[in-house]
């Protein structure tokens, strides 16, 4: 008989509360300013904590960005691996797992390409850059997964593609810091280069 979970106490549900608060904060303050123009203790102020307390939960401001843009990142790829399920051919599928995670990135162009940058250069021993690294391999999966669909690659072949398909999909969105730029022209780049990679 499977044991039933038990509930957070008292300490853990209030690290749990000012962690959301500074997700929410950072979050608003991000989306409003850009990561570049928004300080430590501006986030503090709106999550009503201390900048101590700030830095227990996130060492730096990129580490507060990856805490805010794992999140989003997380939720788009879910989004895109539910979609992708309902689509035979492989190449709409996969680019129904990569269209959400551009669009994501896409929101404030600025704080997408300073999480890329945060989650190839960041401190890899800090927790949000690990989740951040997470997400991407969870990314592979769900790609890889869909290219093993009907026998299309072998499991190590698809494995190897998804990782190829990420990395174009990643310098895609950091190589175009125009915000003018339509995120259906860069989706439309990744899809004619991933075309290049599917067996026909």
């Amino acid at each position: 008989m499977p044991v039933a979970p038990q509930p957070l106490g008292r300490r853990e549900r209030n690290k749990q509360l000012k962690l959301d608060r500074i997700t929410a904060a950072a979050s608003a303050l991000f989306a409003e300013h850009g990561v570049e123009e928004v300080t430590t203790q501006q986030i503090a102020d709106k999550a009503d904590i201390g900048t101590g307390t700030l830095f227990l939960y996130a060492k730096t401001k990129g580490e507060l960005l990856l805490l805010v843009q794992n999140a989003h990142y997380a939720e788009a790829l879910e989004r895109g691996r539910a979609d992708a399920e309902t689509i035979p051919n492989a190449l709409d599928a996969v680019m129904a797992i990569v269209r959400p995670i551009v669009e994501c990135n896409r929101v404030q162009v600025d704080n997408g390409r300073t999480y890329l940058r945060e989650m190839v250069f960041g401190d890899a021993t800090e927790p949000h850059h690990s989740e951040a690294l997470s997400i991407v391999a969870q990314t592979e999966e769900v790609i890889a997964a869909v290219l093993v669909r009907d026998d299309l690659l072998s499991a190590d072949d698809a494995a190897t593609t998804a990782r190829i398909v990420s990395a174009i999909m990643f310098l895609s969105m950091a190589v175009n810091a125009n915000p003018a730029l339509r995120t259906e022209d860069i989706v439309q780049d990744i899809s004619t280069q991933i075309r290049l990679l599917l067996p026909r």
